[in-house]
């Protein structure tokens, strides 16, 4: 019992410390000002390349310009698909035109260029800001809503309020000012891709200090994800209180582990 309240206790701290950088993590330029637009929502647009594979750039940006958008906020999330841990959702306010050289979609990205680029984006963002959504949250309200949280959790800490959203995937946000979302948006639009290498890198950290309080999971290397290792680990250990109890592999894990007593017995 001591044991079990030493890693709860461990756990909360580092998700704690990951959910208090959250607010930590935004920068402001004083020579923006904020406010919201009175525009309405706009419906989701879905924007395809004719030919070939999205080429990440500006485009998408340039195009909402002008239409007197200026404060335009990417935003995308990582970890919608892996049964352990947290949603993690960025939204990133950019200035047009910035070099963000070798800059795509994270999952495109080596972990190193990633950590090189994390630096970059920060540094050269007039905002950004990271949030997270906890697995009961997860559990809760499925992983899709859940994903659609973090993103406008992100998007109400950002420093600067955004007058245009534009958001990798089918959906828009709720969130009051005009948006649209762009099938593989974090390979075509800068402002998208840097929104998924911070979320990224944030998360794959976050995961592997969580693989010293669950060990034998490999959580640092596979992040949480269903690899082989992590299913067999999974079978051998049992579910963590962080893995989603909702995901089929985890909910049978859970019934096995129920079981298991009354065999012994």
């Amino acid at each position: 019992m001591r044991l079990l309240r030493c890693i709860e206790s461990l756990t909360q701290r580092i998700l704690d410390r990951f959910s208090a950088g959250i607010y930590q993590l935004t920068r402001a330029d004083g020579s923006y000002t904020e406010g919201m637009a009175s525009s309405p929502v706009c419906h989701p647009t879905n924007k395809k390349t004719s030919v070939g594979t999205p080429v990440c750039g500006w485009k998408l940006e340039k195009a909402a310009t002008k239409y007197g958008f200026l404060r335009i906020a990417g935003c995308d999330e990582v970890g919608r698909g892996p049964m352990f841990g947290p949603v993690v959702a960025a939204a990133v306010i950019l200035p047009l035109g910035c070099r963000l050289t070798g800059l795509n979609d994270s999952k495109q990205l080596c972990e190193n260029k990633r950590n090189e680029l994390d630096l970059v984006i920060r540094a050269k963002a007039l905002a950004f800001a990271i949030a997270a959504i906890d697995v009961e949250t997860i559990d809760r309200i499925n992983i899709r809503r859940a994903s659609l949280l973090a993103m406008r959790t992100a998007v109400e800490q950002l420093a600067i309020q955004p007058d245009y959203l534009m958001i990798d995937g089918c959906d828009i946000l709720d969130w009051p000012c005009p948006q649209e979302s762009v099938i593989h948006g974090d390979g075509t639009s800068y402002s998208i891709a840097a929104a998924s290498v911070l979320a990224k890198v944030y998360r794959d950290r976050m995961l592997v200090e969580l693989d010293a309080v669950y060990p034998g999971y490999g959580l640092a290397k596979h992040k949480g994800y269903c690899s082989r290792e992590h299913m067999a680990a999974l079978d051998r250990l049992g579910p963590t209180p962080l893995h989603r109890k909702n995901w089929s592999p985890v909910a049978q894990s859970m019934f096995a582990f129920e079981e298991l007593p009354e065999a012994i017995q």
